[in-house]
């Protein structure tokens, strides 16, 4: 079950935090580690030359926040447990990061084990793409960190 119903203080801010990190490109463009993306960080089937309006990027990123919120609570326990603001940052982070990495990753393990700060913590080591620590992740991170902690 979506906590992200359509018009959602929830949804609002899980779409606002995605989209300003990601922010919003109409044209394929290549990310910092080579992988064709258009929209708000969106990868899948993308190739270079694709285009896309404003709004087929939010409807698409709506769309995927499900599919990504679905893959994220599978992999937690109690996830009617995580409140708002963490459950939010850690949406931010599956949707970065991916399901398959998110359900491997010790921030899974130590919320599973009722260790929201410790969950909040993990995501500060995830600031690297193909090895190399970018600025716009630290700075990502963060903000995820910040706000998954304040909702404590």
């Amino acid at each position: 079950m979506t906590r992200l119903k359509k018009g959602s203080a929830l949804a609002a801010c899980a779409i606002a935090m995605v989209s300003g990190f990601e922010g919003l490109r109409t044209y394929a463009y290549r990310d910092p580690v080579g992988i064709p993306t258009i929209c708000f960080g969106e990868t899948r089937g993308v190739k270079m030359g694709d285009r896309a309006t404003t709004a087929e990027c939010k409807d698409m990123l709506a769309v995927r926040l499900v599919e990504f919120e679905t893959g994220m609570t599978r992999c937690l326990k109690n996830p009617a447990a995580v409140p708002d603001k963490p459950y939010a940052a850690f949406l931010s982070f599956t949707y970065n990061v991916g399901i398959g990495a998110f359900c491997k990753s010790t921030l899974v393990r130590k919320v599973n084990a009722g260790d929201l700060r410790g969950g909040c913590m993990e995501l500060l080591k995830w600031d690297k793409a193909a090895g190399i620590r970018l600025p716009g992740l630290t700075k990502r991170r963060q903000a995820e960190n910040a706000f998954c902690l304040r909702g404590l």
